[in-house]
């Protein structure tokens, strides 16, 4: 039985639970993506800088694809990047994350890559968030900087 207050994008787009899911999916789009946002449907085309009031020339992720450099396993990847922005769901819990694809335009101003030409794949399901937290908080110094 599919829960009415899904709308017809979150519906078509499915959902993923296991971070072992979404590493696949990774595998087989290439270059994806997550954003935390109230969804596709309600994204426009550009994200918003709060600090400087500017419109950004498109929407703010966080990329899902491990760069060269991670010789880790490709899970603890995912885990870390699902994990980096939840704190805008727990700010606003209309928000939630989801998985997608777009062609990069350029840099936010926290380095985030911008994306145009957007295809949702997915929404990330609450128990691949508690997976990837637990991941993320028993595999990592979670929060640790340089100056730590």
């Amino acid at each position: 039985m599919s829960d009415p207050l899904l709308s017809t994008t979150e519906m078509r787009i499915g959902t993923i639970s296991t971070l072992r899911e979404l590493a696949a999916v990774v595998h087989d789009s290439g270059r994806a993506y997550v954003r935390y946002s109230e969804g596709p449907e309600n994204d426009q085309d550009t994200s918003i800088d709060t600090e400087s009031g500017l419109a950004l020339p498109g929407l703010s992720v966080n990329p899902l694809h491990a760069e060269e450099w991670w010789t880790r396993p490709f899970e603890d990847w995912l885990a870390r990047q699902v994990c980096q922005y939840r704190d805008l769901q727990e700010k606003n819990p209309g928000r939630y994350p989801w998985a997608l694809l777009g062609r990069e335009v350029g840099r936010g101003p926290d380095c985030e890559p911008l994306l145009r030409a957007v295809v949702p794949l997915a929404r990330l399901d609450d128990r691949l968030l508690a997976e990837a937290e637990h991941r993320y908080r028993t595999r990592f110094d979670a929060g640790q900087g340089p100056e730590d």
